[in-house]
């Protein structure tokens, strides 16, 4: 009598495409999104993108890597509406990684009660990854345990990578000197380009300020590839990714980074 399928997993558990590692210790990184919040602007839902957690953790999983998903303040988190495939709009419907993880029950129980991110050993990731979405144009740029884990990761010599609106935690985010983290350094983040076809599409000022100006403004050289073009850029330890449609390469970049 032949073994049914639920035997044969279970005699196979090892049977997971193979990654080569230089350790056998477990290697973490850190993904934060937003928590849900309310756009200031136009009284809307806003929370983090979908595809700038699913697609950076799929990378990263694919490659070894154990990966805690955090937020600021710890607890539920919720995607943008137009970034879930499931919804209405069909905005994201394409999105197969995400459709993948939202439908995967492991998966989308880990959105229901996110640790705070000062509740974390940060000492244990090797990079903190910095999702955007529409919440951290509202609650990231002065948001202290951001700053702090950030800092933490600086001082230690750590990979930090921030991409789409999320770069919004790097603009008033001073290292321990006092100097400005992103001050001399080349980076990228959602273009003005990006924001005015936002705009134009929502009939609305989608946004209540644009990440580029802000980064120019505090001494960042801000380059990007143009409208919704899949771009990452890596100065030292610092990675930026420019919209939704860059986190697979920020994903890449760091972890080539990394040697792994």
């Amino acid at each position: 009598m032949s073994d049914s399928p639920a035997d044969v997993a279970a005699l196979s558990s090892d049977h997971h495409m193979r990654v080569d590692s230089l350790s056998s210790r477990p290697r973490e990184i850190l993904i934060v999104v937003a928590n849900p919040s309310v756009s200031s602007n136009n009284n809307w839902p806003v929370g983090f993108w979908g595809a700038e957690l699913t697609h950076p953790y799929y990378e990263l999983t694919e490659a070894g890597f154990q990966v805690t998903i955090a937020s600021p303040s710890g607890g539920p988190v919720a995607m943008d509406a137009l970034s879930d495939p499931r919804d209405p709009s069909r905005w994201a419907a394409e999105d197969l990684i995400t459709m993948g993880f939202v439908n995967t029950p492991e998966l989308a129980a880990l959105l229901e009660d996110t640790p705070a991110l000062d509740s974390l050993d940060l000492s244990r990731f090797q990079a903190l990854l910095i999702a955007g979405g529409q919440s951290p144009m509202f609650t990231f740029r002065d948001s202290k345990p951001l700053h702090r884990a950030i800092r933490t990761f600086w001082d230690t010599e750590k990979i930090v990578a921030a991409y789409c609106h999320g770069v919004a935690a790097l603009v008033d985010c001073d290292l321990s000197d006092g100097t400005p983290l992103v001050a001399g350094r080349t980076l990228t983040g959602f273009s003005n380009v990006e924001e005015d076809y936002s705009d134009r599409a929502a009939g609305i000022q989608v946004m209540p300020w644009r990440a580029e100006d802000a980064l120019r403004a505090r001494g960042a050289n801000y380059i990007s590839a143009g409208l919704f073009k899949a771009f990452a850029v890596r100065d030292g330890r610092l990675v930026t990714g420019q919209q939704q449609y860059s986190g697979r390469k920020v994903a890449q970049t760091v972890i080539a980074a990394l040697g792994a």
